[in-house]
Parts: C-alpha cells; structure tokens; sequence
C-alpha cells in the first residue's frame, strides 16, 4: 500500500509563506534544498509524518494563476472553534464556520482559510464521521 508523505505548492513569498504556515499550523522547516533557480523547503510538525513542500522559484515575480480547478489541503484539529478564533486573532481571515448536514445530521465541522498564495486549506474538527 502506498503511504502519502509530502505535497508541494508553488509560493512567490518564502518568509511570508513560512510565518503563515507557522503561525495557522505550526509548521516548521524539517529541511531546505538550495538550487540555482529554486529552493524546496518540507515543512512538518509533530502531529504527522506528511511534509507540505513549498517550491520558491527565484526568477518569479508574479503571483502563480491557480487555475479554476478547486482543490485545497486539509487539516483536522481537536478543537475547531477555538482555532477559528485563534486565527481570527491573529488577522488570518478564516472563513465562517460550517456545519456540514447534508441529510439532517452534522458529519463534518469546518472553516476554510486561504494562504498568502490563496491555496485553500480546510480546517475540520478531528473526530468527526471522515476524521
């Protein structure tokens, strides 16, 4: 069976790009890889194994075009309501919370929050029906 381990995004920022990620998820730098024309820096926590690796291509200026293809990343957390406020806290501007009741019944809790990029990323309550 195949384990995921890591998934790259393109970011025009690094510093920015670094201090959201640590600030939303306390995500630190776990390595850095230094090229002529790009650097790829795995930034991961305790919590797991998988790394989100950011690609900075140092020629680029212009914010990358993400297409009209939705996708995001997903992150669970114990404790969905403190978090969105926590980010509210720290001007991160998460979106509202959503309770998730396609058929009555709440299966799932969240908010999504866009990076300096505008990757979208969903934070869920852990514990949930798909967590």
């Amino acid at each position: 069976m195949a384990k995921m381990i890591h998934s790259m995004i393109r970011v025009l920022d690094e510093a920015r790009s670094l201090a959201f990620y640590d600030t939303a998820f306390g995500l630190k730098v776990a390595d850095r890889l230094d090229f002529d024309a790009f650097t790829l820096i795995y930034l991961s926590n305790p919590e797991t194994g998988f790394e989100l690796e950011l690609t900075v291509n140092k020629d680029r200026t212009e914010p990358y075009d993400l297409g009209d293809g939705y996708g995001h990343l997903a992150v669970s957390v114990d404790d969905v309501t403190a978090e969105h406020a926590r980010f509210e806290a720290e001007g991160l501007s998460p979106r509202k919370l959503v309770d998730f009741a396609p058929g009555g019944e709440v299966i799932a809790r969240f908010f999504f929050v866009a990076d300096p990029d505008g990757y979208q990323i969903e934070v869920l309550q852990r514990g949930g029906r798909y967590l």
